[in-house]
């Protein structure tokens, strides 16, 4: 493999500064996933997903594909996984957690709830 360097050598060349803004762009690419990425780091197949949320592979397929969905859905997406869903504002005085979200059922007499594809 004529011309080829282990990444290692080429790192030690770079900057001190180099060195430190690809450490803090690796980081944010570590927090940032997608659904289907966060699924396979926590080492899941669609199947044992799907066997978890009682729906076909089919539909973990579709879900991790949405750019789109209900709380609640991503929710029980989230938890299926072992994990617990938090929803936090990002503002310019600091962040802020919201807690509307932490349950599914109607909050005022006749008020509606629409239904979660997950178990329609």
């Amino acid at each position: 493999m004529a011309g080829r360097k282990p990444f290692s050598g080429l790192q030690a060349q770079m900057s001190q500064e180099a060195q430190a803004a690809i450490a803090a762009r690796s980081a944010e690419l570590e927090a940032e996933m997608t659904l289907a990425d966060l699924r396979r780091a926590m080492a899941l197949s669609q199947e044992e997903l799907a066997a978890v949320l009682n729906i076909s592979q089919g539909s973990v397929a579709k879900m991790e594909k949405r750019a789109d969905m209900l709380v609640g859905t991503l929710r029980r997406f989230i938890e299926a996984m072992g994990g617990e869903l938090e929803i936090v504002a990002r503002l310019p005085g600091g962040d802020v957690r919201i807690d509307q979200f932490a349950t599914i059922t109607p909050r005022e007499p006749g008020e509606t709830v629409r239904p979660d594809p997950l178990t329609s």
